[in-house]
This record gives C-alpha cells, sequence and structure tokens, in this order.
C-alpha cells in the first residue's frame, strides 16, 4: 500500500458540489492498495500513521502524532498513486489493487485509525472527487508497505 501524507490545518473533499469529508487540524491521506496488499498493509499502515511524528512540540520541533495533538484524519482513496510512467507518457495502472480489493482495504485502513481513537472522515471510493487542503509546513511523507515486507 502507499500512502501521501500532508500535516493540514484542515482539508475536505466534495463530490458532485457537496462536502463530503472534512477535518480541521490533522492529515490528509492519499491512499492506494497494490496488487497482492492483504489486511496487514493496511493495519500497518494506519499504525504507522497514526504514530508518525509530524506535528510540532512546545520547542518547534517534529515530535508530536496526530493523536497527541487532538487532531483528525481525511482518508482519500487515490489508486493513481501507483501510476507507472517508465515507458511512455501516459501512466499504466497495472499494480494497483483491483477496485473491489481496494475498496475493502480502504475500509480496513479506516477501520484501524478509528480503533486508534482518531477522529476519520473520507471521501468517497471510485467517485470523481475535489479535494482541498491548506498544508501547515508544508510537511509532505510518503509511505509505502509492500506485500510481505516484514520492516516496510
Amino acid at each position: 500500500m502507499r500512502a501521501v501524507v500532508q500535516r493540514v490545518s484542515s482539508a475536505s473533499v466534495t463530490v458532485d458540489g457537496a462536502i463530503v469529508g472534512e477535518i480541521g487540524p490533522g492529515l490528509l491521506v492519499l491512499l492506494a492498495a497494490g496488487e497482492g496488499d492483504t489486511e496487514a498493509e493496511a493495519r500497518w499502515l494506519a499504525h504507522k500513521i497514526a504514530n508518525l511524528r509530524i506535528f510540532s512540540d512546545a520547542e518547534g520541533k517534529m515530535n508530536l502524532s496526530v493523536q497527541a495533538i487532538g487532531g483528525s484524519a481525511l482518508v482519500v482513496s487515490q489508486f493513481t498513486l501507483y501510476g507507472d510512467i517508465r515507458r511512455g507518457f501516459r501512466p499504466s495502472f497495472g499494480k494497483a489493487a483491483p477496485p473491489d480489493v481496494a475498496e475493502r482495504l480502504v475500509n480496513v485502513f479506516v477501520e484501524a485509525l478509528r480503533a486508534a481513537d482518531l477522529p476519520v472522515a473520507t471521501g468517497v471510493f471510485r467517485a470523481h472527487m475535489h479535494v482541498s487542503l491548506v498544508n501547515d509546513g508544508p510537511v509532505t511523507i510518503i509511505l509505502e508497505k509492500e506485500p510481505g515486507d516484514a520492516n516496510g
């Protein structure tokens, strides 16, 4: 699984002109499942992101997690994170998980964040979405957990 995590002051996702997910301070997580990914990768990535220390402490050092600051997460599925442009100019998405598998794994990821007592808003799977955010920092982290990789 792959995630692009952005520290935000606020973020929202809109589908057909209506806001379907919105948060204040916290994390915007753009998430994609790849071929071979399982619930283990989804849970590992959720644990890693929930505990990622990218928020400033009283001394200005990145030392606090989203949980520690009382923040939230906005999770938006984005299969295009598996876009491969090594050949030509049009991305190939052959390494992305099939939609039914990806949707299940995104849901496992979201539920794992919620189980960590993190408020979570989401986009709508397979919908055309407009994502708005105020990136704080900016701080952007790319995380990946490949199937079977014990170290992540």
